[in-house]
């Protein structure tokens, strides 16, 4: 016979979405509407259901970017429905293809109680499932006009992202708002057809594709297209058999969890995401009371506690849901987090808010990480997850790789330390599945663990936005849980699904073959690394400055009885952790976000010097000694780690400065020799000890350079290789000028450019082996990257860049495209480029971006062989200037403060790095005090605090800073009962009783290569 499969599709697609589709809501009536538009910021619902209304006509345009509107919808069950499902459709002029990013609504009740939400996948409510004739129909909408800001047009210049900007005009225009009825026949028909339309599509030619087509095609012969209602059922008899056939027994696996992936902020602001998640977990509550099986997941504990706090009503139903196992508080950490850039006390605390949070509201804990949508992840991630109690790992964005396609679904993460956490990513490579035919058969083909493993999660829900799963997407589950050609889809807890994995890898053997070691570097949105500096230097700054607070508050409360400041610290950790979401702190949010972002981290920053200065109060007492306080783990200024002594004038002698024939400049001291050019740049760095100087011959290092910077796409989160081909020295100098201030050289240095201008302040400071550049940028520019270059006279095969407790090497070669795709790299404190013997560091206070090149020259003459000269440049990243989502990114008055340590190792770069942002503070009391803790041997000290249950215990955290296994103590100056280990965020464990802990407090440790060991001491 002839097969004319195009002609069968078509007409079935045709049929479900001309016909089918509509006919679910055919018969209607208009709902009466009134509406009251807010001048301003959103009311709580108890006000907004109070407003006075006025008469709506439908197809009246309304809603202005971010504003409010509520609308009455009220209105009479006919008669003849009497018995029938009656259900309001409301579309405020949607556009399907963005759910989540434009107009949306909530729901609620004449009591005040929310229903649901109303969004471009979801316009229907339920108003009974067997309506009463004449019954009377009252419902009203908070609907948010949020604009589009990533619509068709992608990525286009829009001043739309903040109220200070955007336009007053209206975005919507209401297209339908109706009281229908359901039409369960012909809507379970359309989920027939749809479900196999798109199977035929993943089959091959032959036997069951056949038989699915002409189910199809018999169907829609017995489907009267002007009574659909009357033949639907007719229409689904005839599909029964196929959709009846089982799944081989080796299909692939689909656990599928109800997924939304709210973004904490990103195309709109936190006040915004507030009600997006009340509206999405609205309709996720609604869709599990109506469902037996379907469960939905959720991370970020601050959502959790933004329904807490705004939407009561609607947190009474997550507990509930909750508690019968069917909404999932997943992932553990606060938000999700980018896992980059934030400090390891920073994720430390995403873990332990998170924890406590979930403990403290639902008693239960979350045993795995959740993070799909984070760009890139930090290699020593795998230890801080299993050292905070996690089993599991979940991400989905390696797959967007520009270049490399990641070799593992189902795997063994390893990091830094050589921990390893079982990790998956879905193959479908998408964390907002619809559970489509094509997605369910890429899941199938591309799982790579399919010798070991058989399946996959799906994350399943829109997102971004919100939204989260809809009916139709559950009814598909149903179809799909034992369907011929397909995976099998079954509702599943991610838990269940790691244990299963767990079993199928440890069944397999114990090869290696599924183990990824390092960082999971995402070849893609590279420069979100640098995007948004203030958000960035705000960050830095409350990371350190929160656990000094930390320090110095533990220090008063054990030496002095003060109390300890629990809430202030917690309210204030949770807003820094907030703002380390993976669109706010990588700089891809709207300017509204960023300058939220930047007022809010000012404000941190106020809350914590106000601690700070409380507790080195009580500890100093009332007087007129002159004392410094050094706020870093490691001495400096004569002052020990974490300890308050009398000033003194410094014992090393003064630096001094030498102006150079040319007019250049020689700054030196005791330990190195620095020679500027008469525009400012370094052109020699000598180490005196071994006489070798940090700049390779002939160049000049701390020169700026500017480069074209335009993406193919993604403007504040990505920047292309070919950014490099275009690039200007800013070379000249308007003003050079010279002094010698408090024993300090100093060289300030002024330059413009184009419509921008900055201010070099370069200084060597006695007895330090850096030179420091304070650099002040009033940036002007337009699609351009600002790098400061370093050519150096290294022959490095590596270059080490500071991580969460540890440090990370790349190698500087680009042998293959794996190496190739990591042109632009991460850092936190600083990156060092070494040969053995010698070594240069770079340290900084606010930059998380670097990139390294390296070339030869063979100066040598045919044919003898000539001596190579390896120089290794390493170039710190400073600001951008790109136009989407926020057309004035970095804009105005920047700061940045970078160093060039000479002769340097890690551990030098570490020391240099942890005091370079934590100068000695200066104040008067009456005396200083010893540290509450010291450490000694190999051991970091990276923060001291109470313990978060608040029974006064102390809790210690240190780590093996240089990749080694070491040895080392852990002293508490103060009276101490007991001491053990404990986990991440302070849980017992099995065995963690410390032997051997003396009198005087002393403990004393071993540690594996950059091992994270905290400790809880009692107090006596």
């Amino acid at each position: 016979m002839h097969d004319d499969i195009t002609l069968t599709t078509g007409r079935a697609h045709r049929v479900l979405t001309e016909r089918i589709w509509p006919a679910v809501h055919e018969t209607s009536v208009p709902l009466d509407v009134e509406w009251h538009a807010l001048p301003g910021e959103p009311i709580p619902p108890a006000e907004g259901l109070a407003l006075a209304m006025e008469p709506y006509e439908v197809g009246t345009p309304w809603g202005p970017a971010w504003g409010t509107t509520w609308f009455r919808l009220t209105g009479t069950v006919p008669a003849e429905w009497a018995g029938r499902t009656v259900e309001a459709v409301v579309d405020l002029g949607f556009d399907v293809d963005r759910t989540g990013f434009q107009a949306e609504a909530l729901v609620y009740r004449p009591d005040g109680s929310p229903v649901k939400s109303i969004n471009p996948r979801n316009q229907h409510v339920v108003v009974s499932d067997a309506a009463a004739g004449g019954e009377r129909v009252e419902l009203f909408l908070e609907a948010a006009s949020n604009p589009v800001l990533l619509g068709h047009n992608v990525f286009e210049r829009t001043t739309e992202g903040d109220t200070t900007t955007s336009s007053p005009d209206p975005l919507y225009t209401t297209r339908r708002i109706d009281l229908a009825v359901f039409e369960s026949e012909v809507y379970d028909l359309a989920l027939d057809v749809e479900v196999l339309l798109e199977l035929q599509a993943e089959l091959p030619t032959g036997p069951r594709r056949m038989r699915v087509l002409q189910a199809l095609d018999d169907a829609l012969d017995l489907l009267d297209l002007q009574r659909i209602p009357e033949t639907a059922a007719a229409a689904r008899a005839a599909l029964a058999d196929v959709l009846a056939s089982p799944a081989e027994g080796s299909a692939h696996e689909i656990s599928a969890v109800g997924h939304a992936h709210i973004d904490s902020a990103w195309l709109w602001p936190v006040r915004e995401t507030i009600r997006k998640v009340a509206r999405t977990t609205s309709s996720m509550t609604d869709l599990i009371e109506r469902t037996d099986d379907f469960v939905y997941g959720m991370s970020s504990a601050q959502q959790y506690a933004w329904v807490k706090e705004h939407r009561p009503e609607v947190w009474e139903r997550i507990k509930e849901a909750v508690a019968k196992g069917r909404f999932l508080p997943l992932g553990g950490m606060w938000v999700e987090s980018d896992t980059v850039m934030p400090s390891g006390e920073a994720l430390t605390r995403q873990f332990s808010q998170a924890q406590r949070f979930f403990e403290r509201e639902f008693g239960i804990r979350s045993h795995g990480v959740w993070l799909p949508d984070s760009f890139g992840y930090s290699p020593a991630l795998p230890q801080l997850v299993r050292r905070a109690g996690f089993d599991w790992f979940f991400t989905q964005k390696i797959s967007w790789n520009q270049v490399n396609v990641f070799p593992h679904h189902t795997f063994w993460w390893e990091g830094i330390d050589g921990s390893r956490v079982l990790t998956h990513f879905p193959p479908m490579d998408t964390y907002n599945s619809q559970l489509s035919g094509e997605e369910l058969g890429k899941a199938t083909r591309q799982f790579r663990e399919s010798r070991r493993a058989t399946g996959s999660i799906a994350p399943v829900g829109y997102g971004d936005g919100g939204g989260g799963t809809t009916r139709e997407m559950t009814g598909r589950a149903k179809r799909l849980a034992n369907l011929e050609g397909s995976a099998k889809v079954r509702w599943e807890h991610p838990d269940a699904f790691f244990e299963r994995a767990r079993g199928e890898l440890l069944a397999s053997g114990t090869d290696d073959s599924a183990v990824w070691v390092g960082e999971l570097y995402l070849e893609l949105h590279r420069a979100t690394l640098t995007s948004q500096h203030k958000t960035k230097q705000g960050n830095r700054r409350n990371e350190q400055l929160l656990v000094e607070a930390e320090a110095w508050a533990a220090t008063a409360s054990a030496r002095t009885g003060a109390d300890y400041p629990y809430e202030e610290l917690d309210a204030l950790w949770q807003q820094v952790l907030l703002l380390q979401f993976h669109d706010i702190l990588p700089g891809t949010s709207i300017a509204w976000v960023h300058r939220e972002a930047v007022a809010q981290h000012a404000a941190i920053t106020e809350g914590v010097q106000a601690i700070i200065d409380r507790s080195l109060r009580a500890l100093v007492g009332e007087g007129d000694v002159a004392l410094r306080a050094n706020p870093a783990v490691f001495a400096q200024a004569g002052v020990p780690a974490l300890g308050v002594a009398a000033a003194s004038a410094p014992a090393a002698a003064a630096s001094t400065v030498t102006e150079l024939p040319d007019g250049g400049y020689v700054l030196a001291n005791d330990l190195v020799r620095i020679t500027l050019d008469a525009a400012g740049h370094v052109t020699s760095a000598v180490d005196l000890a071994t006489g070798r100087d940090a700049v390779a011959p002939g160049r000049e290092a701390n020169v700026l350079q500017l480069h074209q910077d335009f993406p193919n796409k993604w403007d504040a989160w990505d920047v292309d290789r070919f950014y490099r081909n275009s690039v200007t020295d800013l070379r000249e100098a308007q003003k050079v000028t010279a002094a010698v201030a408090d024993g300090v050289a100093v060289v300030t240095v002024h330059r413009q450019f184009s419509a921008s201008s900055l201010e070099q302040v370069i200084t060597l400071a006695p007895g330090s082996r850096t030179l420091e550049v304070d650099l002040r940028t009033d940036w002007h520019e337009t699609e351009k990257f600002l790098k400061v270059t370093f050519p150096l006279d290294v022959r490095a095969e590596h270059v080490a860049a500071e991580t969460q407790f540890g440090f990370h090497k790349r190698v500087t070669h680009t042998n293959t495209s794996w190496e190739s795709a990591k042109f632009e790299t991460s850092m936190h404190r600083w990156v060092l480029a070494e040969e053995p013997g010698f070594g240069v560091g770079f340290v900084n206070d606010s930059s998380y971006a670097y990139d390294v090149t390296r070339e030869v020259s063979d100066q040598g003459v045919a044919p003898a062989p000539g001596i190579p000269e390896v120089t290794t440049t390493v170039r710190l990243s400073l600001l951008r200037a790109p136009r989407f989502p926020d057309p004035e990114t970095d804009q105005g008055l920047q700061t940045h403060r970078y160093g060039l340590v000479v002769g340097a190792d890690t551990a030098v770069a570490t020391e240099v790095g942890a005091t370079f942002g934590a100068r000695p503070r200066e104040l008067r009391g009456a005396a200083g005090f010893e540290p509450l803790v010291h450490v000694g041997g190999g051991v970091t000290l990276s923060s001291v605090k109470l313990a978060d249950d608040r029974s006064g215990d102390l809790v210690v955290r240190v780590y093996e800073a240089q990749g080694r296994r070491t040895a080392g103590t852990v002293t508490v100056a103060a009276p101490v009962a007991g001491a053990r280990t404990v986990t991440l965020i302070e849980d017992d464990l099995d065995g963690g009783v410390v032997d051997g802990l003396t009198a005087d407090g002393t403990v004393t440790l071993e540690l594996s290569p950059f091992e994270v060991r905290t400790l809880r001491f009692t107090l006596a």
